[in-house]
């Protein structure tokens, strides 16, 4: 099976304090896996360093075999990186269909191309906005659309992309019980061709999910491992589920 990504030996340091330290991450092309651990593990300083945001201290970070230590989140995009935020990235005062435009125009020639308007480009807004479950929203502004429905749009944005990987930072969070069915639904959907790393809390969405697991903890990696082996891992539920953990 081959590498789509791997993180080699990353530190990132703030000053004196290391959020991560020495982490290690190979995922597999197809793959989904789920980084957890208590708040403070270093996850969401994980994500930004895979995706750009953040230069590591230390160590390499590599897309399908290619060196990316770093690249601006830009250039991540353009060699097929993805990525969601923990807070809507959103146009709010333009419709469903025309934030999905411009992640289109982005895609082929930056942001000044908004609104082509040729047949093949409305049929790919369409698709995006049919696969999330958009379709008769799509003249809505994104100001009065559900919180739900906007997750469910920024994950339209990411996808306009055509990304090969795509890293999802807590898709789940501040939803409702029915949003989160409706959310884990479309996540389960998305085609295997996309491999998917996820950042999420909440268990139930993360072991429906995922077919491997990372746990971190003080920003290194604790454990790693099928979601049976970490729901039966002594150190993870000691640090994170509680002793009882998950049966």
């Amino acid at each position: 099976m081959s590498e789509v990504l791997r993180v080699e030996k990353v530190s990132m340091a703030f000053g004196n304090f290391y959020a991560l330290r020495k982490v290690d991450l190979v995922v597999n092309a197809g793959e989904r896996r789920a980084i957890i651990g208590p708040n403070g593990a270093g996850k969401s300083t994980l994500f930004n360093t895979i995706a750009g945001q953040h230069r590591p201290t230390e160590g390499r970070i590599y897309l399908a075999g290619k060196e990316m230590t770093g690249f601006r989140p830009d250039q991540m995009w353009s060699h097929g990186l993805a990525r969601t935020f923990q807070r809507n990235q959103l146009f709010l005062g333009l419709t469903v269909w025309e934030n999905v435009d411009l992640a289109c125009a982005a895609r082929r020639q930056g942001l000044f191309g908004f609104r082509s308007g040729s047949a093949a480009g409305d049929s790919e807004i369409a698709c995006l906005l049919a696969n999330v479950h958009l379709g008769e929203r799509a003249s809505v502004a994104v100001r009065n659309l559900a919180y739900g429905e906007q997750r469910q749009l920024e994950l339209a944005l990411a996808l306009a992309g055509s990304p090969s990987i795509l890293l999802l930072d807590e898709p789940t969070a501040g939803m409702s019980p029915a949003e989160t069915e409706s959310m884990v639904a479309l996540m389960s959907d998305l085609p295997r061709e996309i491999t998917l790393l996820i950042v999420e809390h909440d268990m139930d969405v993360v072991f429906s999910l995922a077919d491997s697991i990372t746990v971190l903890h003080l920003g290194e990696v604790l454990a790693f491992g099928t979601p049976t082996e970490i729901q039966d891992n002594k150190q993870v539920r000691e640090v994170y589920m509680g002793t009882q953990g998950r049966r």
